[in-house]
């Protein structure tokens, strides 16, 4: 018999047969071997995620980014991926794997987040107003100039306090940040449990462990000729009464600090 589209006995050409139905050449576009829950052939390891008190199952690729994981919480809790904290053993890295951070089957990941929703409903009209307000009050007068707070600066930089490392932005150091005074010029130390999803509070008389959800904004300001250093209030409550303040927080840990408290879906 001819081979397709080669000529006979006769030197006239055939016409190629038509490619069979389920032919391996035909099927290679349709699928990369991965489906919508990460992907066939790929090694799975069991999730359980954890977000507004409710645990989610799921099977997620160990090779798959942070990023990724983010995108399947979306799925699965309607909470947008820039919205999200999500934790396990410390933030999880957007660009690294999983296997990278070394998840194992049966981990827990804890989601922090509020939906769109959830934050319109809290940051009224009038509240922005009153932001606003306080935002133009500060720009007249810096902070660090105000009267409350020059009674703790004027007592000079700390001895102890962390080195600062001017105009870099790094992450949240393993061990407590210390060294710092609170508004009674006592030693203050900042504790972020992470897995706890709390802030802890360290003073010699105690220490405050406060849920980071409880935690309704964080305010911050270079020192006046120490612009390598920030003083920054944690607001516990709805007034402005309620802001905890701590002098001398080294610049470089500012935005972690926000970030891991707020997540960076803060809108203030």
């Amino acid at each position: 018999m001819a081979a397709a589209g080669a000529p006979d006995a006769r030197g006239s050409l055939q016409p190629a047969p038509a490619q069979p139905p389920g032919d391996s050449a035909a099927q290679a576009s349709v699928s990369n071997g991965e489906d919508a829950g990460g992907g066939a052939g790929r090694e799975l390891v069991d999730l359980k995620i954890i977000w507004n008190k409710t645990k989610h199952d799921v099977k997620f690729p160990l090779d798959s980014t942070g990023s990724e994981l983010k995108q399947k919480i979306h799925s699965i809790t309607g909470l947008p991926p820039a919205m999200q904290k999500v934790m396990y053993k410390g933030l999880v890295p957007e660009d690294k794997t999983l296997r990278e951070i070394k998840v194992t089957s049966g981990a827990k990941i804890m989601v922090v987040g509020s939906t769109i929703n959830d934050v319109l409903a809290v940051n009224t009209p009038k509240d922005a107003a009153q932001q606003d307000a306080k935002a133009e009050e500060n720009k007249k007068e810096p902070l660090c100039r105000q009267k409350q707070h020059r009674k703790v600066l004027d007592k000079g930089k700390p001895e102890d306090v962390m080195p600062s490392v001017k105009g870099a932005q790094e992450r949240l150091p393993a061990v407590p940040l210390s060294g710092m005074y609170n508004k009674s010029g006592g030693k203050v130390r900042l504790t972020f449990k992470l897995e706890q999803d709390q802030l802890w509070i360290g003073t010699k008389e105690r220490t405050e462990k406060l849920p980071m959800g409880s935690i309704k904004n964080v305010v911050s300001e270079p020192i006046e000729g120490h612009e390598d250093y920030h003083m920054m209030a944690f607001q516990l409550g709805p007034t402005e009464a309620s802001y905890y303040w701590v002098y001398w927080v080294p610049t470089q840990y500012v935005d972690a600090i926000k970030d891991t408290v707020l997540g960076k879906w803060q809108y203030f």
